[in-house]
């Protein structure tokens, strides 16, 4: 099978779509099939290169508006490719419209990572068109089912869905035989974007006891403000700003940690990959109610805990109920394990897509 996958980014660029991607295609090549993936390249020249059996067409790009680049040179290698299916990775609109009227006969799959939340504006022009592109598609796979229940986008069309969750390499992040010895020791782990809801957890970390500790992982946009607030609220000493680390050394953040937080604000945060990572790594969870996969990953009272999102002090009580009760942790976290052993691992999501392609190809 000749497979396109259509984004803006791929490895190296780290992000959980960036890194779905890559799982997807490199799985596929490997498993006999043709697979390209088409984005954009960092600047205006285009290049074509093999990585790891995937061919990565990087089309150049002649600026960027909204996040989105703008690359005329992408739609012209679109028009010349002749694949059996195309797979965008959504919400990406110059790759969906380019799609929609370049390929109308190739059968067209979307991902459907995330609605578009913060440019609402742009959805005035772009909304009605994002409609006929999903009407037209052959299958739209949410990445959980609270996301199709949620996306006024996705229920017009939601006999054309089926929900794939996003997939972890489970035996990479495998727990530690034993737990880290030290103090109490919260982790977050992502880009530092504003729907993040950083902000929520540095201002909770003032009503936990003095001894526990917050590890930062990651780099992005809200870095210097978020520093600058722990400063403010006198968390210095408390919280630790890691940075990027390698994947090779990812899984040791997890297993140096007692539990794993992702206070997300906003629908942007659709899924939360590392709710996944977290989970695989044994650790329990306590992410926010944003109407997103984050609560349909982590169930409450199983696998962690589900709170409102901005509420530091709901937050902090949570985080103090469950770091008092270190056996009941003990057991979301192996709670957490085997949902991923069920659920999300990357064997299981490839499988899932490639079903669905041999339904129609």
């Amino acid at each position: 099978m000749r497979i396109l996958h259509v984004y803006k980014d791929y490895f190296p660029v780290l992000g959980g779509i960036e890194n779905h991607i890559k799982v997807l295609a490199e799985a596929q090549a490997g498993a006999g099939h043709k697979v390209i993936v088409l984005v954009c390249d960092p600047g205006r020249g285009s290049r074509v290169e093999e990585l790891n059996g995937v061919r990565v067409v990087k089309a150049g790009r002649l600026g960027t508006f909204a996040s989105m680049p703008l690359s005329l040179r992408q739609w012209i290698y679109l028009a010349r490719l002749r694949p059996d299916v195309v797979h965008v990775h959504s919400p990406y609109p110059l790759g969906e419209v380019g799609v929609w009227l370049l390929k109308p006969h190739v059968p067209l799959v979307i991902t459907y990572h995330s609605d578009v939340v913060r440019q609402k504006g742009w959805l005035k022009v772009y909304g009605p068109i994002l409609r006929r592109v999903l009407q037209r598609a052959a299958r739209i796979l949410p990445t959980s089912s609270k996301y199709l229940d949620s996306s006024k986008w996705l229920q017009p069309v939601r006999d054309h869905c089926t929900v794939v969750p996003l997939g972890v390499d489970h035996q990479r992040f495998a727990p530690p035989p034993e737990p880290f010895p030290g103090p109490p020791t919260l982790l977050f782990v992502g880009r530092l974007r504003y729907y993040k809801g950083l902000d929520t957890l540095l201002r909770a970390m003032v009503y936990l006891p003095s001894d526990v500790r917050l590890r930062v992982v990651g780099t992005g946009p809200m870095l210097v403000p978020w520093e600058l607030l722990a400063a403010e609220l006198d968390l210095v000493p408390r919280v630790e700003f890691v940075g990027e680390v390698s994947d090779a050394d990812l899984p040791a953040q997890y297993h140096q940690a007692s539990l794993f937080v992702l206070p997300a604000n906003a629908r942007s945060e659709a899924f939360g990959m590392v709710l996944t990572e977290a989970m695989a790594s044994g650790l329990p969870c306590v992410t926010t109610e944003v109407g997103t996969g984050t609560s349909w990953v982590v169930q409450d009272g199983v696998t962690g805990a589900v709170v409102p999102p901005e509420d530091p002090q709901a937050l902090a009580d949570v985080l103090v109920e469950l770091l008092s009760q270190p056996a009941r942790l003990r057991e979301m976290g192996v709670a957490g394990r085997a949902r991923v052993e069920t659920e999300f691992t990357q064997d299981r999501s490839v499988d899932r897509v490639m079903r669905v392609y041999e339904s129609f190809v």
